[in-house]
């Protein structure tokens, strides 16, 4: 097993999620033109309810996983970390495949009374075998994320890309003659192939995994899930009188169920805001079909351009919970600290780039990638507050990883329901349309990443970098300035492409020299890189 270092596991992850960003525009760019804005809305109407399944199944048991395989190993327990994996596939199996019943099953209710367009009923019973395979493969995802091992997610999720984005556009393709609905219910389709191939190459690691454990172990693996080994009690794995399986639940649900209510917070109110949204749009006078392609146009364009940059955010996420449940068995207060610090630097320091050109450059970013750039205006108004969302991320993982997911709950609670509220109030006035609906989002932005920062403030008494922020701000401001002006003025080709490229790649490096000036970056940074950091050794 190749355990890696907190920044090594990040950098492992950060790569996996930048390549599969890239390769998940191909889609996003060529699905809109096969099927159009109306077949992406119907795509999108039926994903938030799926979401809100696999979260009630698997919310929190991948970072309970997790968390606990990393203090088992750090204990020099591995054989906990077997009973922890094999406790919890059984647990999410037996859930995934209560849940797909009921969801075929209940689909032509849901899409009728609950979802906006009966349309999407197609695409809804296309996604249900999904929900059993990602239960899975979560599991599997957590184990490894628990032993620092970040290379098998990060295959896993590069082959699932690919297989997806294969599927999703030849599986529309070959439906689109049948109509739209069928076309989105292909898409959706192709959603399912790859979530197969990425199971398939998580439970392929595993094996290898098992094999090079068992030739390197001295003792006899089975020993490992013996019953008699592990009989715990609900507080300890070592008391004689619980069976292990019981204990070891409960030891992964008491970790779970706040995470799991937490973000089953966040997958209701996205499904609470399509349809809210689709309502709100009625009542403003914007008739079904645009009102579906508006809200496509939004959740399936330009949120997807916006979290671009949220591949390094979620490596440090998955790296954080880990390293900071290491930290904390170990009452390392010092390295908590320290690895908090280097999540919101890196999260503010390789975000802001990206939402300064998002920003200036969004009617440009939208016609080369979409061929649409009527919906720019929309990544024009979001751009300034993504950065928001990127701190988000780590801020939720650290509460998390310390025992406090119940605080992280009600902030989203919070959040969530001033957004559904705002999103009914403000995209129900004709003056505003979809509009409401995002500065309904842009404000739950704003609240949920202020209540985190608060809330880890007080948890570890520790101070936000707000000095790194002003910093980050003040280049961020520049690099805006920079690229707008290239742009405007300085004429490098006749073609939007090359112009834009130029713009972003020259306000890019102007970025660099600034941050590395403010010292929002150094040396000893970059002798930390994995493969790239022997170069700045020599």
């Amino acid at each position: 097993m190749n355990k890696q270092t907190f920044i090594q596991g990040t950098m492992i992850l950060l790569v996996a999620g930048i390549v599969n960003r890239l390769l998940g525009f191909i889609p996003r760019i060529m699905l809109p033109r096969v099927i159009g804005a109306e077949g992406v809305g119907l795509y999108q109407l039926g994903y938030p309810f799926f979401l809100v399944l696999v979260t009630i199944i698997t919310g929190g048991i991948p970072l309970a996983v997790a968390k606990l395989v990393a203090e088992a190993e750090s204990s020099g327990k591995p054989e906990r970390s077997v009973s922890i994996l094999r406790t919890s596939l059984v647990f999410t199996t037996a859930a995934g495949f209560l849940f797909t019943f009921l969801c075929l099953f209940g689909a032509p209710w849901v899409t009728r009374y609950v979802l906006t367009d009966p349309r999407v009923y197609h695409t809804f019973i296309a996604m249900s075998p999904m929900i059993i395979i990602v239960s899975v493969s979560s599991v599997y995802r957590g184990y490894f994320q628990g032993k620092q091992d970040m290379i098998p997610s990060a295959v896993s999720s590069i082959m699932e890309t690919v297989a997806r984005i294969i599927g999703v556009l030849w599986f529309s393709y070959l439906l689109l003659p049948m109509g739209i609905a069928y076309a989105a219910a292909g898409a959706m389709l192709g959603v399912v192939a790859g979530e197969v191939v990425g199971m398939g190459v998580l439970l392929w690691q595993y094996r290898r995994l098992r094999r090079r454990e068992q030739l390197g172990s001295t003792k006899p693996s089975a020993k490992a899930i013996l019953p008699t080994d592990e009989a715990t009690s609900s507080d300890d794995f070592s008391a004689p009188t619980v069976h292990p399986f019981g204990a070891t639940l409960r030891r992964i649900l008491r970790i779970a169920i706040p995470v799991t209510g937490s973000r089953l917070v966040g997958s209701l109110s996205y499904l609470l805001e399509s349809i809210t949204t689709a309502r709100s749009l009625a009542i403003a006078g914007v008739g079904v079909a645009m009102a579906t392609s508006q809200y496509g146009a939004l959740q399936g364009m330009i949120i997807p351009l916006l979290l671009l940059p949220g591949a390094l955010t979620s490596s440090l996420a998955v790296s954080l919970v880990p390293s900071l449940a290491e930290a904390q068995a170990r009452g390392d207060i010092k390295t908590i600290h320290l690895r908090l610090h280097q999540s919101m630097r890196l999260a503010l320091v390789t975000g802001a780039p990206f939402a300064a050109i998002m920003f200036v450059l969004a009617e440009p970013i939208c016609r080369l990638v979409y061929n649409d750039d009527s919906i720019s205006g929309m990544l024009k108004i979001m751009a300034p507050f993504a950065l928001l969302l990127y701190i988000q991320t780590p801020l939720q993982a650290t509460l998390q990883a310390l025992d406090k997911p119940g605080r992280a709950l009600i902030n989203t609670l919070v959040g969530a329901i001033i957004k559904i509220s705002l999103i009914f109030y403000l995209a129900s006035n004709p003056a505003l349309g979809i509009y409401g609906a995002i500065i309904a989002i842009i404000v739950n932005f704003i609240i949920v990443t202020v209540m985190h920062g608060y809330s880890v403030s007080k948890t570890l008494r520790y101070r936000l970098p707000y000095f790194d922020m002003l910093k980050v701000g003040a280049a961020m401001v520049i690099m805006a300035a920079a690229a707008d002006y290239l742009y405007k003025n300085l004429v490098l080709s006749s073609q939007m492409g090359w112009q834009f490229l130029m713009a972003a790649l020259l306000s890019g490096l102007l970025y660099l020299a600034l941050a590395g000036i403010m010292g929002l970056f150094d040396l000893q940074d970059l002798k930390r890189l994995p493969v790239f950091g022997k170069w700045f050794r020599q």
